[in-house]
Parts: structure tokens; sequence; C-alpha cells
């Protein structure tokens, strides 16, 4: 076996060790599946709960709230922006991760 032949194989088990490991953590968890239309109907009736409250707060006069009615509505800002983030699941990959693994597809091939 050539000196090149041995870095490739030690590299493509490198890049396996940590990929299978990555792509297991990024697996949602397979007990909260549920059917495609009701997640839909769900999401998308939460979202527009959430878009309505917030144009509602825009649109209010807060020149006349007291501080505590201010922080009140700053938390339910925070709570609501928590919420859709939580309904977006996505996986992202930084550009760091993408050189990476463009430059060991190059060093396998």
């Amino acid at each position: 076996m050539s000196f090149r032949n041995f870095f490739k194989a030690i590299s493509f088990s490198l890049f396996i060790a940590t990929a299978i490991p990555a792509v297991s953590s990024a697996a949602p968890n397979p007990a909260s599946f549920t059917t495609p239309s009701d997640s839909t109907a769900a999401e998308t009736e939460t979202v527009a709960r959430i878009t309505k409250r917030v144009y509602e707060i825009q649109s209010m006069d807060k020149t006349n709230l007291s501080s505590a009615e201010k922080k009140a509505l700053k938390k339910e800002l925070k709570e609501m922006k928590q919420q859709a983030g939580d309904l977006n699941q996505r996986v992202y990959l930084s550009v760091g991760a993408i050189i990476i693994i463009i430059l060991l597809l190059i060093l396998i091939l």
C-alpha cells in the first residue's frame, strides 16, 4: 500500500468517524414525528398567531404604557421569537465546515 493510498484511507476513516456522530445528533427525535399535514397546519396557525400579535404590538401606542407593561410586552415578544425559532428545524453548515468537507472530498477523490 502506497503512502498516498494510506493517507486517503486514514482521511476517509476520520471523515466517517466525525460525520456519523454529527448526522445522528442532527436527526430529530423519532418519537416526536407527526403527520405532515398536522404539523404543517399547526405550524401555519402558530406563525399566523405570532405574526398577528407582533403587528398588534407594533401598532400600539406605547407612550402611555407604564414600565411594567413595557417589560411585559418585551417578555411576550421574546417568548414569541423563541417559539418562531423553535418552528425552524433546519440544519445549518458554517462556511468553515463546508470548506473542510470539500477539502476532505478532494483528498479522498
